[in-house]
């Protein structure tokens, strides 16, 4: 008998949900949340006002283009963490109210894990390419930089993490000193096309192991803008391409190096990345040269599952579903879970 589930992301400033038939995904919706560009980063207060707006109409149309009615729902999973707490209350109030309501099982979902588990989304052509167990992946976001040995669908090991900041904020903010919108990662990417990677060099941060840093890229371009902008007013505006590129070229180096070596030390070869930055040209191409180079199988998520979407916690949900691992109407969202 097949099993349907309604899956709800909103984990930061996307209110996402998807209907999902046996690990096929029968619709996924999002709905952003632009009115933190004009603060230059999400507002956590009102990301939760704005999804308590949009989780109703969001859940209703991703039934209706799934064309699946409430009564077929066999299970309502919700991210439980990590996010903000205030994003997570909502989707965490809304998937208990209407599995209360329906009297169905709640399944609440890991955001990274299920980030690393948009590989296993079969495609609708049946031409699905899955990678085998164990899994190395790079989750790397605005909120997250991560590298993990993925044992079975459901068992996570984290090997590695950020120490401070996570890549995509370094673009973001790095994006806000050149005068760029939030959010500055797409733009730079855009920009970085045109420039000259090599025009530039900024700081890279050591870290030992398999640890990332990267406030000290943050700091180093500060001081090089500042130093710069003393001589030439106009000193951006006139090298923003270049500046892109070599920002672009610096991240992605330092996120590939410690990728290479968790191969190295781990011996694994099916190499995948998610999330926000796995959309980035530069590290996509990166990854791709590398992986010829050292006989990896190599997993690069579809655009539209980069970012945070109700799909990927569909997925997620199906495996904990097929092992019965529900919770009850007692689970709570966690900041840092």
């Amino acid at each position: 008998m097949a099993v349907t589930i309604l899956a709800i992301e909103s984990s930061c400033d996307d209110t996402s949900a998807a209907v999902v038939r046996d690990g096929h995904i029968l619709s996924n919706l999002i709905a952003g949340q632009d009115i933190h560009m004009s603060y230059g980063g999400v507002v956590p207060e009102l990301a939760s006002r704005a999804h308590q707006a949009n989780i109703v109409p969001v859940v209703d149309q991703a039934l209706r283009r799934a064309g699946t009615d409430v009564e077929e729902i066999d299970a309502v999973a919700f991210t439980r963490g990590p996010g903000l707490l205030g994003s997570l209350l909502v989707g965490t109030s809304f998937a208990k109210g209407f599995a209360l309501a329906g009297d169905i099982p709640l399944i609440d979902v890991n955001h990274l894990q299920a980030h690393a588990l948009v590989h296993f989304i079969p495609e609708k052509d049946g031409m699905t390419r899955l990678p085998e167990f164990p899994f190395l992946c790079l989750i790397v976001s605005g909120g997250h930089t991560r590298l993990i040995v993925m044992k079975n669908h459901l068992d996570m090991e984290t090997i590695g993490n950020t120490i401070d900041d996570a890549a995509g904020e370094a673009f973001d903010k790095c994006g806000k000193l050149m005068d760029l919108p939030y959010p500055a990662g797409p733009l730079i990417d855009k920009l970085a096309s045109r420039g000259n990677s090599k025009a530039f060099s900024f700081a890279k941060p050591k870290v030992k192991d398999l640890d990332f840093s990267f406030s000290g890229l943050k700091t180093s371009f500060l001081y090089f803008l500042n130093d710069k902008l003393k001589d030439d007013p106009r000193f951006i505006e006139k090298n923003r391409a270049d500046l892109c590129a070599s920002l672009q070229e610096t991240i992605v180096s330092m996120l590939i190096s410690k990728l290479i070596k968790a191969s190295q030390l781990t011996g694994i070869k099916e190499i995948g990345i998610a999330g926000g930055v796995s959309a980035n040209s530069g590290l996509r191409n990166g990854l791709a040269l590398e992986a010829e180079k050292r006989g990896w199988n190599l997993f690069i998520p579809p655009l539209s599952y980069t970012t945070d979407n109700a799909a990927m916690i569909g997925i997620a949900a199906y495996y904990k579903y097929l092992r019965g691992e529900f919770t009850g109407q007692d689970v709570a969202p966690q900041a840092r879970y």
